[in-house]
């Protein structure tokens, strides 16, 4: 079994009413897992309000509502939806997890402890992947299934602590799918490409996709990047291949997700029921 997923297997995937059925009066339908890194797929009457934590978030034309849950986020999520009818509210606990620590040797220096050159260099690339994502789109391909971007070795996970060529790093925020330089990297679900780059210090070859809802899916350390900026894409479409550029001992997908800041575990989108037996 995953370490960080022991204590989790017992709790449903689905809250209230079967995905895509009819709806009671603001009783919205909840899909996800209320734990930490977990990203939560609501949909409710159209032209309802919904509050998280007392924060308004979006609403789609068709009811579809999304928020993360973060890392470190312990306590209740408290969701309250509003309709001409009625209001509902309701406080879920949020499960806590175990992360793992990680030693990674053998990376370039100078990605460890950038010299003033590389670190204004990683600043403007800060700053080009924010800027990607201070998008508010209407697409809700987030309320969809999401498929394996790669095929390959699981060989980094969510939330884990990283130990750099000795050094105690940043947290690693996505999940790392090894597989040989070339190896094609397809789309997990639909969206818009808001962002390719061949050559980011840190994430070399990177790809960042919208979709909807504040949520976006980002590819990184990629040898080829097969799409343009603005360009429209499906689940299983081709958008790259995996690389070792940038920050890397070797080829590898680095698959990474946010809700707004917040940021969330992919792995917990995917179908492995079969994964967590084993």
């Amino acid at each position: 079994m995953r370490k960080g997923i022991v204590g989790i297997v017992g709790i449903s995937f689905f809250f209230a009413l079967i995905w895509g059925g009819a709806l009671a009066a603001a009783e919205p339908e909840l899909k996800g897992v209320f734990v930490q890194g977990g990203l939560i797929v609501g949909r409710t009457e159209p032209g309802a309000q919904v509050q998280i934590d007392g924060q308004e978030i979006k609403v789609g034309d068709y009811g579809h509502f999304v928020f993360g849950i973060g890392r470190d986020d312990v306590g209740y999520v408290t969701v309250q939806v509003r309709s001409q009818a009625q209001e509902w509210q309701e406080s879920f606990a949020i499960q806590p997890r175990e992360f793992d620590i990680q030693r990674v040797d053998g990376l370039p220096q100078q990605t460890v402890t950038p010299d003033p050159e590389t670190q204004a260099r990683i600043r403007e690339d800060n700053a080009r992947i924010g800027a990607a994502r201070n998008v508010v789109s209407d697409r809700f391909d987030f309320a969809g299934d999401f498929e394996w971007p790669a095929q390959g070795r699981i060989t980094g996970v969510y939330g884990s602590q990283r130990i750099l060529n000795g050094v105690p790093g940043a947290i690693h925020w996505g999940l790392d799918i090894a597989a040989p330089t070339g190896t094609p990297v397809y789309a997990p679900a639909g969206g818009e490409v808001r962002l390719i780059a061949p050559d980011m210090v840190l994430s070399g070859g990177t790809i960042i996709i919208d979709h909807g809802h504040e949520v976006f899916s980002s590819f990184l350390h990629l040898h080829a990047i097969h799409v343009q900026e603005g360009q429209i894409v499906q689940a299983g479409d081709r958008i790259g291949e995996i690389g070792a550029t940038g920050r890397a001992t070797g080829p590898h997908l680095d698959w990474r997700m946010n809700w707004r800041d917040v940021r969330v575990d992919p792995w917990l989108l995917l179908e492995h029921m079969e994964d967590l037996e084993d």
